[in-house]
């Protein structure tokens, strides 16, 4: 089943249409169409890694840069990931009529609120074919259909996972009219998706700093604001430094271009000459590039001085900020003034720092003695995740099933009239 070529206003009043189908599914029915969905996803893998390859080929031809590159790469064991994480969202306990508080007031009417479908979910992101497939099945499952624009670095390979999952629609008898894309029609497509009022229910922006601000300032569709990672390991007087070093390394190595990549290393003044050759060391095995202050240029050899620059920068590659800080207090100063709100972790056998930071730090995610890799929908069992939240309305962090549902209130009653 292709997309028929039409305006980006008619496919989203068709996903509008098709979202009172999808809602109506239930538990059982929807997980039947996620599982279809995987196998047509794997059964055109091939389709898919040749699309990809000719996306990758332009955006090696037109400078794109490395972070995005590894991004938007699908081989065929991506695939079969992609796959499988469509079935993990099918095995997932379905969010939709959940109960969420009762009450009988004194007059006899019963209330009940309720977890309902938002209707149509909006997506802009950009060289994150992976996003086109967690959307679109986190969407029906919970009962939503989606609207996806997702650039024209990924254009091909999106057009091929679409269209996979569209058949596999048709197939089980449910209107493809689900899932739509707007990539064929560009900034033109982004635009008419960010004015959608009426016909989107709430958009969520995936990319960069610069994709994301553009969508909150401009949308006047509401937002669920994904944020870019400035994330940041503090290394505590009492870090211990076997700790400190595979934490840092994992952090930042493991997969340099997604957001929860760390990005800053802070360490506390009196750890600084236990730990800061060592750790730097270990990144330098890892292929790092260390950005230092002048304490850490003196403490270890190889580091590029840093500027204030690096302190806000999302690097999204194999380098990393370091700088020596007085205490808790000037770490969590530096995290105030620089952070995203994304991720934060602290490398500490202090019970006491260790919950102040906790507590303190204003994060979406703040964690203790573990990577900031871990910040994923997947890691934390959604399955897969819409995006990773930086604000706080409605969702915060990782956003999986729940995050796509709004409330209703259901009243009952026997005749009652208000006096």
């Amino acid at each position: 089943m292709t997309v028929a070529t039409t305006t980006a206003r008619e496919r989203m009043l068709r996903a509008k249409d098709a979202s009172r189908q999808i809602a109506r599914l239930d538990d059982t029915r929807k997980s039947e169409i996620l599982h279809a969905i995987a196998d047509a996803i794997e059964a055109a893998a091939a389709d898919v890694v040749a699309a990809n390859a000719d996306d990758l080929e332009r955006g090696r031809t037109s400078g794109l840069s490395t972070s995005l590159l590894d991004r938007l790469t699908l081989d065929g064991d991506r695939v079969a990931a992609l796959a499988a994480a469509v079935r993990d969202v099918a095995a997932l306990p379905d969010p939709v009529g959940r109960v969420l508080e009762e009450r009988t007031l004194d007059n006899g009417l019963q209330l009940t609120k309720v977890a309902v479908p938002f209707g149509v979910v909006g997506s802009i992101y950009e060289a994150r074919p992976n996003v086109t497939v967690d959307i679109a099945a986190l969407a029906l499952r919970s009962g939503n259909a989606v609207v996806l624009r997702g650039g024209t670095a990924a254009e091909r390979t999106n057009a091929a996972l679409v269209r996979a999952m569209r058949d596999a629609l048709s197939t089980q008898g449910i209107d493809p009219e689900a899932i739509q894309t707007l990539d064929e029609f560009g900034r033109d497509g982004a635009r008419e998706l960010m004015q959608a009022r009426g016909l989107v229910d709430v958009l969520v922006p995936r990319g960069s700093a610069q994709l994301i601000e553009t969508v909150v300032t401009e949308s006047i569709v509401p937002v669920i604001e994904t944020g870019a990672g400035v994330v940041h390991v503090y290394l505590d007087a009492s870090a211990p430094v076997d700790r400190a070093r595979e934490i840092v390394v994992n952090a930042k190595a493991q997969r340099p271009s997604v957001c929860n990549a760390a990005e800053t290393v802070l360490v506390h003044s009196a750890a600084a000459e236990r730990l800061v050759a060592p750790v730097v060391a270990a990144l330098q095995d890892a292929g790092v590039t260390v950005h230092g202050d002048e304490t850490v240029a003196a403490l270890a050899s190889g580091v590029v001085p840093a500027d204030e620059d690096d302190w806000a920068a999302e690097y999204l590659s194999l380098d990393i900020a370091m700088r020596v800080v007085d205490d808790l207090d000037e770490a969590m100063a530096h995290i105030r003034r620089y952070s995203t709100h994304h991720t934060e972790s602290i490398i500490t056998d202090d019970p006491a720092s260790l919950e102040r930071f906790l507590a303190e730090v204003d994060s979406a995610v703040v964690m203790a003695n573990a990577s900031t890799r871990f910040t994923d929908g997947g890691e934390f069992g959604f399955g897969a995740e819409v995006g990773i939240s930086t604000q706080k309305l409605h969702a915060r962090g990782p956003m999986g099933l729940r995050e796509l549902t709004s409330t209703k209130w259901v009243v009952r009653g026997a005749g009652q009239v208000r006096r």
